[in-house]
């Protein structure tokens, strides 16, 4: 080979060398719909994808439910102690929740923990009430604390996050509140940092608990899934007293955002970070289509050791992340069982790292509420009122509708029931027919409760349980 040729092959394999360094950071946004990782204190951008792009906040929403009421506190207007009332209205929103009957005082503390870690829809609409007196009007709070932050692309109508098309974010304006929630509230660590909490003898996990048992330095803050967003997150980790931020919207799955999460922050504490938050403006598109769910199918198994294998990415290197993850070959059998499924044990002890830390939930009670606060100006005045006098909190008017709604067709129902076993009785030679009732009926409000019990029997600790994709079946 003569030194021309020589030279010119060397010419080519640092132009491919070049090529390969430069290739776009592929991971797995092909599933993500939009995310940013920031530094905290900074607000300096360190990854983002789409960042601009309006999504749906899905329980992320609880973010800014929280944000007003510690901000209440710091005003005086309530406190940690104050009474939270569960409400017809409260008591009426979809799973997951608490389900407490309806009269049921607790603490503002208590709700918070609720809130941020078992991230109960009843329960965050009762403590709006009891912050700002009815549910529009912390709706109003909350929309006015977004403008005051900066959170252009964000709106709020309601202090849950369940599905309503109006309601939008991004993930700049999440990185924003919880950067906020982080700086302004400190004490709100306290709240979010747990991986589940224990009410009475009920377990309840948070959906977030693995990464934080996981990921080391992992201390917060809040899922979130509706099917219009799939599944979302608000991520924090310090390590070496620095603390960095990822909010990702539109994942597949739980485990996929927080496999996400973890290779984010595992690269990014390796890296400076460049302009700060609040300059990335506008909105650069709408959200996604309804139905989001059922066309980003979760990756399965395998495309889970495919782009997330722990393992794979310390043999790989630098050069590694910059591959395409897709075509990595998989050996299955590391994290199959005898039986051919996979090992999910072995599948998050790989994504995501061995448990540093023993699952531990949080007691949580009712507490003891003070009185309801009668506030005048901005002070809080407390006001002995009896518990059987405290008045429940107006409902908001579309959801009082929705109520009336759901009573005339109980009304119907049972009529039709009766009128069947009538009949039923008849045929049976007089003996009346017992009626059987639907287990944990959504509209079932004549189910015997225990003597004393908080809970409306069928309405307690439900979670949704999205539909399955028709091309998983």
């Amino acid at each position: 080979m003569t030194g021309s040729q020589i030279g010119r092959l060397t010419s080519v394999l640092v132009t491919m060398l070049a090529l390969v360094l430069l290739l776009p950071v592929a991971r797995a946004q092909a599933d993500i719909g939009a995310y940013v990782l920031v530094d905290a204190k900074s607000g300096a951008v360190i990854e983002e994808n789409n960042a601009t792009r309006q999504w749906y906040p899905a329980s992320l929403t609880k973010m800014m439910t929280a944000y007003v009421t510690f901000k209440a506190i710091r005003a005086g207007r309530i406190s940690l102690n104050s009474a939270v009332v569960q409400s017809k209205n409260s008591l009426s929103e979809p799973p997951s929740k608490m389900g407490f009957k309806v009269g049921t005082r607790f603490t503002v503390d208590t709700a918070l923990k609720i809130i941020l870690i078992k991230s109960a829809n009843d329960v965050a609409v009762a403590l709006g009430e009891a912050v700002a007196g009815s549910e529009a009007g912390f709706i109003a709070m909350m929309n006015a604390e977004a403008a005051r932050l900066g959170m252009s692309g964000s709106r709020f109508t309601n202090p849950h996050g369940l599905p309503d098309n109006r309601q939008v974010t991004t993930a700049r304006d999440m990185a924003i509140l919880a950067m906020a929630l982080r700086r302004d509230f400190p004490e709100a660590r306290e709240f979010y940092k747990h991986p589940g909490i224990r009410f009475g003898k009920k377990a309840l996990r948070s959906a977030n608990r693995e990464f934080l048992l996981r990921v080391p330095g992992a201390n917060g803050m809040k899922t979130g899934y509706i099917c219009n967003s799939g599944y979302n997150v608000s991520a924090s980790v310090t390590r070496g007293g620095r603390t960095l931020i990822a909010i990702i919207l539109g994942a597949g799955s739980g485990l996929e955002r927080t496999a996400f999460a973890r290779q984010l922050f595992d690269e990014g504490f390796r890296k400076r970070g460049g302009r700060n938050i609040k300059s990335l403006t506008g909105v650069s598109a709408g959200p996604p289509a309804d139905g989001y769910c059922r066309r980003n199918r979760s990756p399965g198994a395998k495309g889970y050791m495919a782009r997330f294998d722990m393992e794979n990415e310390k043999q790989g290197g630098f050069l590694f992340f910059k591959a395409n993850r897709e075509d990595v070959k998989v050996d299955e059998a590391g994290f199959t069982l005898a039986n051919g499924k996979p090992d999910w044990a072995k599948i998050l002890d790989r994504t995501l790292g061995p448990r540093r830390l023993a699952y531990r939930p949080l007691q949580v009670g009712l507490g003891k509420p003070d009185a309801a606060p009668a506030t005048v100006g901005s002070a809080a005045v407390a006001v002995e009122i009896p518990a059987e006098d405290i008045p429940l909190p107006a409902a908001n008017p579309v959801r009082r509708a929705q109520i009336q709604i759901r009573q005339k067709l109980q009304t119907t129902a049972a009529a039709n029931v009766a009128g069947a076993a009538v009949a039923g009785a008849s045929v049976a030679g007089g003996i009346p027919q017992a009626e059987v009732a639907r287990p944990g009926a959504a509209t079932d409000t004549a189910q015997a409760v225990a003597p004393g019990s908080i809970f409306r029997k069928g309405l307690d600790f439900t979670v949704p349980v999205p539909a399955p994709s028709p091309r998983r079946q």
